[in-house]
């Protein structure tokens, strides 16, 4: 039995139009909602979370049981960095994770989708663990005692426009 749950569409014909990187952040700090991806027993593993930008970096927090709570600590104590005092970035890149987010109309099928690829570190520092604690609160009725923080190494992005629309930049690959 096939089930077709796809809107019907008046939209016109859609080009895709490449984003800076600069813009492309600024557009995912515009939503709260987002997707990361990241490996779990060689296997690629996506989870929908909430997320922050602070200072180009993207911010989500996580709980004791989850695969990229694992993963992050494991990489943070490989690197040292899990000690007390121990500092993002410094002695390690982390868990090489990317991150999605996009805010597409489904009735025009108008909008943007931006991926972040980087490097995925659990948040050490007390004081930096509180304020992201006050800043962002899960969606979900679950106790989040984990803060990761994700350095954008790769920013890439496209604008979907009508085709009729002018365009800003070069079309984006496909």
């Amino acid at each position: 039995m096939t089930i077709n749950s796809a809107l019907p569409s008046t939209a016109g014909p859609r080009q895709s139009v490449a984003l800076d990187g600069s813009e492309a952040l600024r557009l995912l700090g515009s939503v709260s909602l987002g997707r990361i991806v990241f490996t779990q027993h060689a296997l690629p593993t996506i989870r929908p979370v909430n997320h922050l930008l602070d200072n180009g970096s993207i911010i989500i927090r996580t709980h004791e049981g989850s695969a990229l709570t694992s993963h992050t600590r494991h990489s943070n104590a490989s690197n040292g960095s899990d000690r007390p005092g121990g500092s993002e970035g410094s002695d390690g890149p982390g868990v090489v994770v990317a991150y999605e987010a996009d805010d597409i109309d489904p009735a025009t099928r108008l909008g943007w989708s931006v991926v972040v690829t980087g490097y995925a570190r659990l948040v050490t520092d007390p004081r930096e663990l509180a304020r992201y604690r006050a800043l962002l609160h899960p969606w979900v009725q679950q106790t989040m005692d984990y803060t990761v923080r994700i350095h954008p190494d790769l920013v890439t992005g496209i604008r979907l426009i009508a085709v009729d629309e002018p365009v800003a930049g070069p079309p984006a690959a496909e």
